[in-house]
């Protein structure tokens, strides 16, 4: 199962569990922290050292992980998805659950004909996550698979 695919499911249990009230920095921490303590036992896909797919933990630097968390509401998804139809980037892979009232999505989008830099496309997410009343983060993929390996 791909590290999204992983941290999507953990993020739906502990919405469902801690409901609508739940606080999104709370969420994410308690996500992050179950995922870093059974990354270990799943962060290969059970095919053992040595097995094809060495280097794929890395991440790639042309991917960029998006990630949204907050109340659900209509547009969200439109709204993601035209900033990187602007900016010519193109959807890998995006899954996305609602859970009592809670909206968690997560998006694999290839930059490499990006036009313009990731820091500019991250500052478009901020500005449009104020305005949308969520949390964006988007972080390229080499990156984001280093700070979250134990």
């Amino acid at each position: 199962m791909a590290n999204e695919e992983l941290i999507y499911r953990i993020t739906r249990a502990v919405y469902g569990r801690l409901g609508a009230q739940a606080d999104e920095r709370t969420v994410e921490a308690l996500v992050m922290d179950v995922y870093r303590a059974i990354e270990p036992a799943v962060g290969d896909g059970g095919r053992g050292a040595g097995a094809a797919g060495v280097g794929a933990a890395e991440g790639r630097a042309d991917r960029l992980i998006v990630s949204v968390f907050g109340v659900d509401h209509p547009g969200i998804v439109a709204a993601v998805s035209q900033i990187l139809a602007e900016a010519r980037c193109s959807i890998i892979d995006i899954n996305q659950t609602v859970v009592q009232g809670k909206f968690a999505m997560v998006i694999v989008a290839d930059i490499a004909r990006a036009g313009e830099s990731v820091a500019a496309l991250k500052e478009r997410f901020r500005g449009e996550g104020e305005r949308l009343g969520v949390h964006i983060y988007a972080q390229r993929e080499d990156l984001f698979n280093a700070m979250h390996r134990i």
